[in-house]
């Protein structure tokens, strides 16, 4: 083969090696696009919360319900609760016993142990009402005779319907104080006359925002009077419930606690029906009724100025870019929010971002609703937006993937 052969193969074999080199990429998948998220995790509603009445003694909490923690006052150290106590017990009660709207439920027999007690604890000025053996109860009746009157002897008697006994009861307080993560909370009776049983304003908020999403719990405790069997008439000792949109929930007073309560108050905030729930506790008094009358005295004015400091907030605005796609061969866009989104809560609340975007097609028209970004405040707020994207993603032709080897 002449010399001029050999060097005419020898081009065509260096061409169809470029050719193979170039055209080597086509035979495998093009590089996906790549998201990354143009926004932090999180943010804080910038400004000032305003100041707000809080007790001069003792300690408190204030939430809103499904929102956040909006402060506290106070040493958040464990001390008595006295009757506010009966709020596990009667969660403890519906959680295992669960009543419908309206429903009496199964009943239960006060023995004839119970009913030789009720002497002695008369004795000791506890809060009761008259029992005698084999009266029947229905659950509904012996929840509302805990929680209205606040009688500490129907609290030993559901604890021993629940458990087989009320030591066994208290331990299973316990454990869903635990669960619950109320850390700084024991309980050593179901009544709360024990000093022993210890908590904070905070953990019984967080017990609070439990027990009101129970129907039943917050049908109860909303009620100003009711009928009980032995007592007859009784009156719900909580004496803002009804004012100031109070809902509920309890009461509780003894020497060594001074006047507790906690509250619940359902409010519209911007548009919005709100539940506030909080609790006070450790205002002095030397008997139970200054102690009520003072712990009345220091939460109504939280209860009048909390639904001031909440309203609407922009956390996102509309066309904010919260992504940006990058793909092969400098291709990209942006996604963008459609509308603003807005948050009800107060300056120095957190609120989290989640951005839900599927995988990125290989083309992505300019203009597209493509994914959704949602702003979330506690366990219940959670508003979301469409997102758009920008420029077109248009996908590479064998041209561009050979040009750029891609």
């Amino acid at each position: 083969m002449s010399r001029v052969l050999l060097a005419a193969a020898g081009v065509v074999l260096i061409n169809l090696a470029g050719l193979l080199f170039a055209v080597a990429p086509l035979t495998r998948p093009a590089p996906a696009p790549v998201t990354q998220l143009a926004l932090p995790a999180a943010v804080t509603i910038p400004g000032t919360l305003a100041p707000l009445p809080w007790p001069r003694t003792g300690q408190a909490a204030i939430d809103v319900a499904g929102i956040g923690r909006i402060g506290t006052s106070g040493s958040q150290t464990p001390a008595p609760i006295a009757s506010v106590t009966k709020m596990m017990t009667a969660y403890a009660i519906l959680t295992a016993h669960p009543l419908r709207t309206g429903e009496q439920g199964p009943t239960l027999t006060v023995t004839a142990q119970q009913a030789a007690a009720y002497q002695g604890e008369a004795a000791r000025s506890e809060s009761l009402i008259p029992v005698r053996a084999g009266a029947v109860f229905t659950e509904r009746q012996a929840l509302t005779a805990l929680m209205l009157p606040s009688a500490n002897n129907m609290a030993r008697i559901l604890g021993a319907w629940d458990s087989g006994s009320v030591p066994a009861f208290v331990a299973k307080m316990n454990a869903i104080a635990a669960v619950l993560g109320m850390d700084r909370t024991h309980y050593t009776d179901p009544s709360g006359f024990d000093p022993g049983t210890v908590s904070t304003a905070e953990d019984q908020v967080v017990l609070a925002e439990q027990a009101m999403s129970i129907p039943a719990f917050a049908e109860i405790v909303a009620q100003r009077t009711a009928t009980v069997p032995m007592a007859g008439p009784v009156r719900n000792s909580n004496r803002l419930l009804g004012l100031d949109g109070v809902i509920g929930i309890k009461t509780g007073s003894t020497t060594q606690s001074g006047g507790c309560l906690v509250f619940a108050v359902r409010v519209a905030v911007a548009g919005v029906t709100v539940t506030i729930v909080g609790a006070v506790l450790g205002q002095p008094g030397t008997a139970s009724g200054p102690q009520l009358a003072n712990v009345f005295a220091a939460a109504q004015p939280l209860i009048r100025a909390v639904p001031k400091v909440l309203g609407r907030h922009t956390v996102i605005a509309a066309g904010r870019p919260i992504a940006v796609i990058r793909g092969p061969a400098g291709r990209g866009t942006l996604l963008a929010t459609t509308t603003e989104l807005t948050v009800l809560g107060w300056p120095g609340l957190t609120v989290r971002f989640v951005a839900d975007i599927p995988p990125i097609p290989k083309e992505l028209a300019a203009g597209r609703v493509f994914g959704r970004l949602a702003v979330q405040t506690g366990d219940r707020q959670t508003v979301s937006t469409a997102l758009r994207s920008g420029e077109g993603l248009a996908a590479l032709t064998m041209w561009a993937r050979i040009a750029t080897r891609t």
